[in-house]
Formats: C-alpha cells, sequence, structure tokens
C-alpha cells in the first residue's frame, strides 16, 4: 500500500479541516504570536516558554516555580520561571502543564453518516475520500481535547489520515495504525503469518488480532492457541507489537502464551489472568466507561447495524459492572501495567479524557497513577518512550495544560488552555473557555 496518500486526497481532507476551524484560529501554529503570549526579547528566535502554576511531568513528579522552554519541537529545559531571557512566553497561570495524552486504543474512522445520522457500515454510500474526511475530523477533535497521539485498531483510512498528519499536511495527534485486523476468518496459522507478512509490507504501525468475540455476543474465543501463536509470533519477526482483543479469560490466557503485547477490553478477567498477563509482562488496556456511555447515549444511532442489536445492548448493560469489577481487581495485581485507552468510536472522539476521570472516581485508580499511564507508561506500550509521554529535555514538545489541577480534581482534564504537539500550538485560549 502506497504510505503517502494522492494529493487530491490530501487536498480535500484540508479543505474540511479549514471549513470547520483551523488551528490558527485557536491561537496559531508554528512561529505564530498567540493572543496573550509576550515576546520577551528577539534573541531567540523559535524559542517558546511556558510558564504554569504546576507542572506534571508524565513520570510522577509535580513541580512549581518551574518553566518549560521549547526550541526546534523539543524540551530543551525546565528551569527556574522566569529564569530564560529570550523568547516567546505563554502565560499559563492557574493551570497545570503535563504531557499530551495518550491513547492506545481508538478507532479513528468510525462516523456517522451525513445521510443517515447512523453508524457508518457496509450499506453506506460513503467512498474512500469521505472515510478519511471524517478521520481527519476525529483526530482533530481529539487533539483539541489534549490527546496528542492515538493508536488507532484501525481501518485502511487510518494510513493517508496519519501520514497527511506526519507530514504537515493537516492538523491532528500522530497516528499508529493498525490498518486492518486479523480474525476468526483469516484462516489457519498459515494464512495468518500471510496476511501479518502483507499489513507489515503496507506499513502498519502494529497488528490488531480478534482473539475473542465482541461482549454484545458473549466474548468467547475466537482464535485457537495456534492462530495466536502464528499471529503474535511473525508480528515479532516484524518487529511489530501485537494489541489483542481479549474479554475473557481463556482468550486472554492464549495471547499471554503466545507472547502478545497487549490485551484490551478484559472485562470478563480474573485475578489469575490478570496475574498471568503480569508475569508474561503485556500490557492491559481495559475499557470501562467511555465507550459504554457512548453506545447508550447514543443507541438510535447504532441500533439494527450488525450485532447492535437489543440482545447486544443487554449484552453491554450486564457488562458494565463486570468491567468495572475487573479494572478495580487489576488495580490490585502487583506489576500489571494499565495503560490508557478509550476504544473511542462514533460519537466518542473528543471526548476520551473521561474514560480517564471514572477510572480515578469510580475505579479507584490513584490519578497520579492514571495521569502517568496516559503519559509515560502509555508512550512505553507503544515503543516511543524515548520521544514522548513526559515533560523531559529532549524529548518532544508534546504539552498540553488544563485550568486547575487535574490530580486534585480529575476532571480538569476537560478545561484545556493550550494543546501543543511537537512544538506547534494548536489550541491556545488563556481567558478561559
Amino acid at each position: 500500500m502506497n504510505r503517502h496518500p494522492p494529493i487530491h486526497l490530501v487536498s480535500l481532507v484540508a479543505f474540511g479541516l479549514a471549513a470547520c476551524g483551523t488551528p490558527a484560529g485557536d491561537g496559531g501554529g508554528a512561529g505564530a504570536t498567540a493572543t496573550g503570549a509576550t515576546a520577551v526579547t528577539s534573541d531567540s528566535a523559535g524559542t517558546l516558554i511556558l510558564r504554569p502554576d504546576r507542572i506534571i511531568d508524565g513520570r510522577g513528579e509535580v513541580w512549581t516555580g518551574r518553566e518549560v522552554v521549547v526550541r526546534d519541537g523539543r524540551i530543551v529545559a525546565l528551569a527556574e520561571s522566569g529564569s530564560t531571557p529570550a523568547g516567546l512566553v505563554y502565560d499559563l497561570a492557574g493551570t497545570t502543564l503535563l504531557p499530551g495524552l495518550i491513547d492506545t486504543h481508538v478507532h479513528l474512522g468510525w462516523h456517522f453518516d451525513r445521510e443517515t445520522g447512523r453508524i457508518h457500515s457496509g450499506e453506506s454510500t460513503d467512498g474512500p475520500q469521505d472515510q478519511a474526511l471524517y478521520a481527519a475530523g476525529n483526530a482533530w477533535a481529539m487533539l483539541r481535547s489534549g490527546v496528542t497521539t492515538v493508536q488507532s485498531v484501525g481501518g485502511p483510512e487510518d494510513v493517508p489520515v496519519r501520514d497527511a498528519i506526519a507530514g504537515g499536511t493537516i492538523p491532528g495527534p500522530r497516528v499508529l495504525t493498525s490498518i486492518r485486523p486479523i480474525t476468526a476468518g483469516s484462516g489457519t496459522p498459515e494464512e495468518i503469518r500471510a496476511q501479518v507478512d502483507e499489513l507489515a509490507a503496507a506499513g502498519a504501525d502494529l497488528i490488531k488480532i480478534f482473539a475473542s468475540a465482541s461482549i454484545r455476543d458473549g466474548g468467547a474465543p475466537t482464535l485457537s492457541q495456534e492462530q495466536l501463536d502464528a499471529a503474535c509470533g511473525q508480528a515479532a519477526e516484524h518487529g511489530l507489537r501485537t494489541l489483542v482483543h481479549a474479554h475473557g479469560p481463556e482468550s486472554a490466557r492464549r495471547s499471554a502464551l503466545a507472547g502478545c503485547s497487549q490485551v484490551e477490553h478484559g472485562a470478563l478477567l480474573d485475578r489469575e489472568t490478570l496475574e498471568l498477563l503480569a508475569e508474561r509482562g503485556l500490557y492491559f488496556d481495559p475499557h470501562i466507561h467511555l465507550v459504554f456511555q457512548n453506545y447508550f447515549d447514543n443507541r438510535e444511532r447504532y441500533i439494527g447495524v450488525g450485532n447492535y442489536t437489543e440482545e447486544g445492548f443487554r449484552q453491554m448493560e450486564e457488562a458494565v459492572p463486570t468491567a468495572l469489577a475487573a479494572f478495580r481487581e487489576a488495580l490490585t495485581v502487583p506489576d500489571l501495567h494499565i495503560v490508557f485507552g478509550t476504544d473511542a468510536v462514533a460519537g466518542a472522539h473528543g471526548h476520551n479524557w473521561r474514560e480517564l476521570a471514572h477510572r480515578v472516581t469510580d475505579g479507584g485508580q490513584d490519578p497520579m497513577e492514571a495521569l502517568v499511564s496516559a503519559t509515560s507508561l502509555a508512550a512505553r506500550s507503544i515503543g516511543l518512550e524515548d520521544e514522548i509521554g513526559a515533560v523531559a529535555d529532549g524529548l518532544q514538545a508534546d504539552l498540553i495544560a488544563v485550568r486547575g489541577d487535574p490530580v486534585a480534581d480529575i476532571g480538569a482534564l476537560e478545561d484545556i488552555a493550550l494543546v501543543m504537539k511537537g512544538g506547534t500550538v494548536y489550541r491556545y485560549e488563556p481567558g478561559g473557555r
């Protein structure tokens, strides 16, 4: 697959975003003088200075009386506030600065069709360019909300959007994509290995595997041990990580034995299986709120499509307390790496922070641990810990500022004052919403 989108597709995506507002409307891109920002001197061209009340570094530390200095897209210093002699200052009084959030499980292209207002399906008339435009719009919504990196698992429309964002053609979070998943229909172990080879050649950043049925269908295993061994083993041959949709103990156990990288959902997992994930070094990405609440809020836009049936919704309603209980149990398992993901589908993009807030308020997770799970730990899970996920010298300047203190009130994540990705400011609202 061509990793570079055709020019006409990029133009359409850019046009679609321009129609609904560009980053310049929120304080400008690289080099723009944002409202409320002050140029200290002109001696240090391209230097940005961010001065918040406090800094959460993404690794568990909190700093006060400091400023972050950014140059050429990277953090170059964490200095005493007011000590940097030259640069463009962003006054972030009243805010907390922290790394941009990393969502390890979204569906970038999922959307409600323009004509029907219902979830996109095989009967939809949207073509590939429409799909890419919707994905680009969803990407922009998530970036504005403070999510600076997403892992989309995934559809073919992810590829041109990923590459256009990386090339600077359109705004959006950094995108990693699996392009399409391995499923029970992918065939024998030999056929699965061949499909993994094809995905690697097409430029996939990771391999997504469905090892169990949807929770709407009971969540039973759908792939054998041999099939999972083939998928995760072949992915490892290409240096690719594997994310496995696995609701129940048996599918998660098989994933751990196969050497896969990360288990998704896990609504039905028991302690024994969670301990096995920890022992084998897998990451665990539970989804306990946003995806369920989004389905319930948009019920009429989903019902009647595929397994979105009355019975399917009943199964999801029953799964909510079960998934919450599994998450609470997971918090007590030593050495289990719980990362942040939302399974954001149509209707949920831009509301990703709500999952993290629910983990704290209803799941009982320590707020600092929750923030680490969405920053440095998430960065490690996707293999980018040397580039993003922390406020530290040398890392890319993926930074957000929120009004208030998210350790004291995790709901502060909703109140965005600044979004920066790679040193470019995409949102700056110093005076409040």
